[in-house]
């Protein structure tokens, strides 16, 4: 079946500029639940590195009382309309949003305009949210295959404030009090940084008149300070004593940033290398050929200003050079090689496939949809996205291969 160059029709966008910066977006969906949410470009690199984990704190501690809610009644008023509610922080944003019935989305926002705008920090219920941030760090101190992200972009980005982790450490939390919460949030909730989303189905006059009555007050400020991209990375290798059953093993190195012409493509050699598909080019090798490793994957992270690409996997110890032989020979065929159109092709399909998958889901759509607005000022078109990977050549795979998977820009990381 040939590879279609075009997706099917899409519903518009509609955009529109608060007077104090706010940006608004919304998609009409056929949906009768709507998701809702904020934006805000302020994440784990906007820290002072001995508040480390500061963003993520906010995010918490918002939920644990307002100037009109308390706790208890900030969960009853999306769970007594059946809606759910959520919240997430990243290097660069922190996320607040909403699903629930159409009908309800005035509540949502205006309960989501006062989550953000108007937060108090109320000493008791901080201190007990506290230490459910220190059962997650542990939880995640507990868990290699997740430790070890955070352990490589510290590596990859050392001495970068994108090297910190999101969750801050116990001793840095321990210092955070509500004078420097209030403080962060006055330094990087800056309008002009925030994006209200909304999708669903509902009329755009509906939409556009709810974020102008909840979002409208807030106050205008320029953010007062420059993100600066993280300098030139140079290769690296490090070994730390985890003492896991099996070895764990990162490597990668820095990549494109988000809107890079060559974005997709990347993407794509991902997808081929060691996407969620079970015959990428490195499960098959590791896995089913060899059966060296029950999992092997690799993953893009585009930021605002750079990025990164990594391979992860674990295996025996006995094991250990094989994997790494075999990795490495996988970087050198792609490198050295042009796909056939029919496997390119393939790889192709299975890439666009994931992306309608991921498209179609509401509550994936709305956050990326959010995050294009955040730094572009627009959500481009799922026709122009699907048309840029169904027209990728070999060619271009091979020329973006040899440039990220050279040797200078892959460090590894060994749990041992």
């Amino acid at each position: 079946m040939p590879l279609s160059k075009s997706a099917p029709e899409q519903k518009p966008t509609f955009y529109h500029t608060l007077p104090n910066g706010i940006r608004i977006v919304f998609r009409p969906t056929p949906s009768p639940v709507a998701y809702a949410g904020i934006m805000v470009g302020a994440g784990t690199r906007d820290e002072e590195e001995q508040l480390s984990g500061m963003a993520h704190y906010i995010e918490h501690c918002v939920f644990k009382g307002t100037e009109k809610h308390s706790a208890r009644e900030i969960i009853n008023k999306i769970e007594d309309i059946g809606g759910e509610i959520n919240a997430y922080t990243t290097k660069e944003e922190t996320t607040f949003y909403a699903a629930t019935l159409a009908n309800h989305i005035e509540r949502v926002t205006a309960l989501l305009a006062d989550l953000v705008f108007h937060p108090v920090f109320p000493e008791k219920e901080t201190t007990k949210e506290l230490n459910v941030i220190f059962d997650e760090i542990e939880t995640y101190n507990d868990s290699p295959s997740e430790l070890i992200f955070d352990d490589f972009e510290n590596l990859v980005f050392d001495p970068h404030p994108l090297r910190m982790p999101v969750l801050g450490t116990k001793k840095s939390l321990r210092h955070i009090r509500k004078s420097d919460a209030k403080a962060f949030m006055q330094r990087c909730y800056n309008p002009e940084h925030i994006v209200y989303f909304c999708t669903g189905n509902l009329e755009w006059k509906t939409v556009k008149r709810v974020a102008e009555r909840h979002l409208s007050e807030v106050p205008y400020k320029s953010r007062q300070y420059t993100r600066y991209a993280p300098a030139n990375m140079h290769n690296n290798s490090i070994s730390y004593r985890k003492h896991t059953h099996q070895i764990h093993v990162m490597l990668g190195g820095r990549a494109y940033p988000l809107g890079h012409e060559k974005q997709l493509q990347l993407y794509l050699l991902q997808q081929i290398l060691g996407g969620g598909s079970l015959n990428s080019m490195l499960n098959l090798r590791l896995r089913e050929q060899n059966g060296l490793v029950y999992n092997i994957e690799c993953s893009y992270t585009p930021l605002s200003d750079c990025g990164y690409w990594a391979v992860y996997y674990a295996t025996e110890k006995e094991h250990a050079e094989q994997c790494e032989e075999l990795v490495a020979a996988t970087f050198r065929f792609i490198k050295d090689k042009q796909l056939s159109s029919s496997r390119l092709d393939r790889y192709k399909q299975q890439l666009l496939g994931q992306m309608a998958i991921a498209a179609d889901n509401q509550e994936n759509a709305a956050l990326s949809m959010a995050k294009q607005m955040l730094y572009f000022s627009s959500s481009p078109l799922w026709q122009q996205t699907y048309s840029i990977v169904a027209q990728t050549t070999a060619r271009q795979l091979q020329d973006v291969a040899n440039e990220i998977l050279q040797e200078s820009n892959i460090s590894t990381l060994y749990y041992r």
